[in-house]
């Protein structure tokens, strides 16, 4: 034998009679913190902040960076030229 039970109900509906506690007012708040924390990372991401970040100060950071990627495209060490 075998029984079909078709419920029709919203999620909400079906959490209160199980005793399920409402989350959502949580993952607004938890939402919220994510959305202004990837806000404040953003603005972090401006181009010239991050090459300030990546680059040692003036021409003498560029070169050394290039002979550090040359070195390693050609499988030589860079501190040796």
């Amino acid at each position: 034998m075998k029984i079909t039970v078709d419920i029709d109900c919203t999620p909400e509906e079906a959490r209160q009679f199980l005793g399920l506690p409402d989350v959502a007012p949580m993952q607004e708040a938890m939402m919220k913190e994510v959305q202004d924390q990837m806000l404040a990372n953003i603005q972090a991401m401006d181009p010239e902040t991050m090459i300030k970040t990546w680059m040692p100060v003036g021409m003498q950071g560029l070169e050394q960076f290039q002979k550090m990627f040359w070195g390693q495209m050609t499988g030589g060490d860079a501190k040796d030229k």
